[in-house]
């Protein structure tokens, strides 16, 4: 005997076809992921206009249909669920992450996201990010596989597929061209807003990186200063000159350059030079790093030379100078290809490290092994985890914890303005620190070798200035102190007499804007007087300062 159960209407599983889940997806993601696109779209409009109800109305079938004619191309019953629950969690990361920090999820964005290691990721990933993809990416997501999905023949499916794909590609661009002149103006005038069209702008941006490494397929660099040798009479002594790779620093929170708060007390009784606010090349390590250490800079910036030559420290090497790369971050980004580098930043080196975390006196750990180990003229790289956002708390011990109340989560929303910044400038206060122990080093070490320092950070930071936090704007329109950096000089007498250097004519060049990173790769080649046809005298800070 069969017993049948009737199973309540409301907890039937409705059937449909995939379509209709494509077309539901995009008109969700739409409405609910693209908050800060829709804000910045329609910004300066009226409501009480009919205009911005029809320009929004148009906007929005034009986006959402061009979104289910791209999705519905590959959609089938046994891809569209699984293909709709990524786009889902894309989407919700992606605005989670726009809307927290203001940022635009551009090529050089998305490259810096994918260059990030598991630290620096685990730190931006916190609760308000888990509820966050949950509520608007797992949640949808699971009700996509609630209903059944409707089957066609093969045939009958792909023509209306292929229907769907056609009528959805016609309705997008109809809608578009009613407001076209509109749109176009609005698009030429913020180019950058089509990064916030979310998920498309991870899409496009994620292709770009792709497309970018296929068609640099991996190959040694091509070489530079292929004629570089040292010249000149030979030194005296053997010369020492650590660079310090900042993270992070912002040129504004330096009190050497004004700031009102003091935030380099180590520094300021060193005798260093400062120039403020030096030019960057990026707004984020993927592109400053490797800009910075190549003969190209800002304004001959070439992301495709850059990336397939060798860099500044190739040349010095190839010269007969020994490098070494230190390391307290996520690594050189291709600087130091083929060169011996330091990874320090899981050394788990007591005092200095905790968990799998190190201040940036890790940095100096082993320093006078170095030293005993080389002789010649020597060149340390030292790479700074800075102030590494967003858990500026984290980069300094608690005896520099000066400045209080300070943010103590990674979820900057959680703090108010006062206490980010409070919790940034005790990093710089740290970096400080760490600095003015990288002078003392080279003080002691003065007795065999001219040593010298010099100090530039890779890019800035926003800490809530116009609602931007972070950094990795587009560099067209990020503010100064995403572009501004701290840039900071130190010689000993002997390093100035060997080189012959006017210090008061260093101080007196030390204006706003007129150090930037363009001119490390000249400055490196003229401190180990390293001749070549790749060194141009004009971007050597030390050149016009110099007797010989």
């Amino acid at each position: 005997m069969r017993i049948s159960v009737a199973v309540r209407p409301w907890l039937a599983r409705p059937a449909v076809h995939p379509e209709t889940l494509v077309l539901a997806c995009a008109a969700f993601v739409m409405l609910v992921g693209n908050g800060p696109f829709w804000h910045a779209a329609l910004a300066g409009r009226s409501w009480h206009q009919p205009g911005t109800w029809g320009f929004s109305a148009a906007l929005f079938v034009s986006i959402t249909a061009l979104y289910v004619a791209a999705t519905a191309l590959v959609s089938s019953r046994f891809t569209v669920r699984p293909l709709l629950t990524l786009v889902l969690l894309v989407s919700a990361g992606a605005s989670y992450y726009i809307e927290r920090y203001s940022v635009y999820l551009d090529r050089a964005m998305l490259a810096n996201v994918l260059a990030t290691n598991y630290k620096e990721a685990r730190e931006l990933v916190g609760l308000g990010t888990a509820v966050h993809v949950l509520l608007f990416g797992a949640l949808p997501a699971a009700l996509l596989w609630w209903p059944r999905l409707k089957a066609r023949p093969l045939a009958r499916g792909l023509m209306v597929r292929a229907g769907w794909v056609l009528a959805a590609a016609a309705l997008g661009l109809g809608s578009m061209l009613l407001v076209f002149a509109d749109f176009a103006s609005l698009m030429r005038n913020n180019e950058e807003m089509r990064y916030l069209i979310t998920p498309g702008n991870v899409v496009a941006s994620f292709s770009a990186n792709v497309w970018g490494r296929a068609k640099r397929p991996t190959q040694p660099k091509l070489a530079i200063g292929t004629d570089a040798k040292i010249a000149g009479a030979a030194r005296a002594r053997p010369t020492l000159f650590v660079l310090v790779v900042g993270e992070t620093a912002r040129s504004q929170n330096f009190s050497l350059n004004g700031y009102a708060r003091q935030t380099n007390p180590e520094l300021a009784r060193r005798n260093v030079i400062s120039f403020p606010d030096a030019v960057a090349c990026g707004t984020s390590t993927e592109v400053s790093l490797p800009c910075m250490f190549s003969p190209y800079g800002r304004s001959r910036y070439d992301e495709e030379k850059i990336q397939t030559h060798e860099s500044v420290l190739n040349v010095l090497a190839r010269a007969g100078v020994q490098v070494l790369w230190r390391d307290n971050q996520s690594g050189c980004k291709g600087v130091c290809d083929g060169l011996p580098i330091d990874q320090l930043d899981h050394a788990g080196i007591a005092p200095f490290c905790t968990g799998d975390t190190c201040l940036d006196e890790v940095l100096l750990s082993g320093m006078d092994q170095v030293l005993r180990d080389r002789t010649g003229n020597l060149l340390v790289v030292m790479h700074q985890l800075g102030s590494h956002g967003p858990a500026y708390f984290k980069r300094y011990p608690p005896s520099l914890r000066r400045f209080q109340p300070d943010c103590r989560s990674e979820d900057l929303r959680l703090c108010s303005s006062a206490e980010i910044v409070n919790a940034y400038d005790n990093s710089l206060l740290y970096t400080d620190f760490f600095l003015g122990k990288v002078i003392d080093f080279l003080q002691q070490a003065q007795q065999t070798h001219d040593t010298a320092m010099l100090y530039v950070s890779d890019h800035g930071e926003s800490l809530g200035e116009g609602g931007l936090f972070l950094h990795g704007m587009p560099y067209a329109i990020a503010p100064h102190v995403q572009t501004r950096v701290p840039f900071v000089l130190w010689m000993s007498p002997s390093f100035r007499a060997t080189l012959g250097i006017d210090e008061q004519c260093l101080r007196g060049n030390a204006k706003p804007e007129a150090a930037s990173h363009e001119q490390l790769f000249h400055t490196l080649l003229g401190v180990f007087g390293v001749q070549t046809s790749a060194y141009e005298r004009r971007f050597d800070l030390f050149a016009p300062c110099r007797s010989h």
